[in-house]
């Protein structure tokens, strides 16, 4: 089974991991990815990988249109996107929906497009922490300083961190959990933040489970079953008892209460 698909980023708030703690984090829908396309080492394309579409809007270009069309999907796809896995169960056409691949307690990486902050100095591009503040240095504050050596080389070396354009690439973050997930909704909660801007396409990939990792209890379904509960358990404290004094005990802890 494929171990990516493709969701949307819609925003963040905060929920409780497994150790009780609150922390921040991201919801992501992924609704269910269409395989468009499986390719093989055998086939003419010499490798291996499985290409997904997502998502959908009015207006897509008809070569899209028609890739869709030939493994029978009439739906409008708006993305297209590859990963190098092997297919080996799975087939043009089908749908592969959020709870086949993730659980509560997974470690995934999530890559996305970065928001683009445009043009920026070295200060805020690069962490650079600029010139004296004092010594008649008035002008010198957010300066990058000193680029390179004068006649030798005499240029600049390629990879120089200068001010540039900042953001608007591929950024990766790995060792990210999953510490929610609503089916019928689509949504999966992934803790801490992931790249991208709002509404914008991000890849979500499992890697593994988180170390350690250990379930919480599931939830009581029922007021029944909790009342049940309880009285196993009273049941469960009487018979300690007696083994403890050495005599039987008559009815339950709270009859008792009751009678005195």
């Amino acid at each position: 089974m494929i171990n990516t698909l493709l969701g949307i980023k819609k925003n963040m708030t905060s929920t409780y991991d497994a150790r009780g703690r609150r922390v921040g984090a991201t919801v992501v829908e992924i609704a269910p990815n269409f395989i468009t396309q499986i390719k093989t080492t055998e086939g003419k394309d010499g490798y291996n990988g499985v290409q997904l579409g997502f998502g959908t809007k009015k207006s897509v270009r008809k070569p899209q249109l028609g890739h869709a069309k030939k493994i029978g999907i009439e739906t409008p796809i708006r993305w297209f996107r590859e990963v190098r896995e092997e297919g080996q169960d799975l087939e043009p056409g089908q749908q592969v929906k959020l709870d086949q691949v993730f659980s509560i307690g997974d470690e995934v990486k999530v890559q996305g497009i970065s928001k683009g902050k445009g043009f920026q100095g070295g200060v805020r591009r690069h962490g650079f922490h600029g010139g004296p503040k004092t010594h008649g240095q008035s002008d010198r504050h957010r300066a990058p300083g000193s680029i390179g050596a004068g006649t030798t080389p005499g240029r600049v070396y390629k990879g120089k961190k200068m001010a540039g354009h900042m953001g608007d690439e591929t950024v990766t973050t790995r060792g990210l959990e999953v510490v929610g997930m609503d089916k019928s909704l689509s949504l999966l909660v992934i803790k801490g933040a992931v790249p991208g801007f709002t509404g914008g396409l991000v890849m979500v990939t499992k890697i593994g489970r988180i170390k350690g990792y250990t379930p919480p209890p599931a939830p009581i379904e029922s007021e029944q079953e909790e009342k049940a509960e309880e009285g196993e358990f009273l049941e469960n404290q009487s018979e300690q008892i007696a083994e403890e004094v050495g005599s039987e005990v008559v009815g339950t802890p709270t009859e008792e209460v009751q009678d005195a």
